[in-house]
């Protein structure tokens, strides 16, 4: 029996990293937590603000809740730097709440994969920027951002 691989895999180089970056990215503004928690190990453990979801179903449940909480979620990441098996992004989104009242989260994450290129430690610190909705960057249609839309750094972010 074959193992699944998640292409690219480890070690990574300056563009398979970037790739997986952006693969990320179109993942999680798919806003789709089936989709989003094949990426990850079933075992995968993390740390996200003050929650520590481990394994696969408690991740699809955190992103349930983040989702159905975070409206209109928008977001980029930028690869920051990487090794053999890790990596490190920088990202933004853009998201309100019920309320309408819109936020900028800024934060950080630290990614280990494993040799089939699955990820199984994500490491995210995150703050939250309330913002009016004229102050908003973020306007592509909800889904994958275009490939020709500017990057966090050509933000100014």
């Amino acid at each position: 029996m074959t193992q699944e691989i998640k292409a690219p895999v480890p070690p990574f180089t300056f563009d398979t990293a970037a790739q997986k970056v952006r693969m990320a990215e179109d993942a999680w503004n798919s806003r789709d937590p089936e989709r989003v928690v094949l990426v990850y190990t079933e075992d995968t453990v993390w740390r996200n603000r003050s929650e520590f979801p481990q394994g696969r179903e408690q991740v699809r449940q955190f992103l349930q809740r983040k989702w159905a909480r975070e409206l209109d979620y928008r977001l980029i990441k930028e690869l920051w730097a990487f090794t053999d098996n890790r990596i490190a992004v920088r990202f933004a989104y853009e998201w309100h709440d019920d309320s309408g009242q819109w936020f900028r989260s800024y934060g950080n994450e630290n990614w280990e994969f494993n040799p089939q290129g699955f990820m199984q430690r994500r490491f995210a610190s995150i703050n939250d920027l309330p913002i009016d909705a004229e102050q908003r960057l973020f306007h592509w249609p909800l889904g994958r951002r275009p490939n020709d839309y500017a990057s966090l750094s050509d933000l100014g972010l």
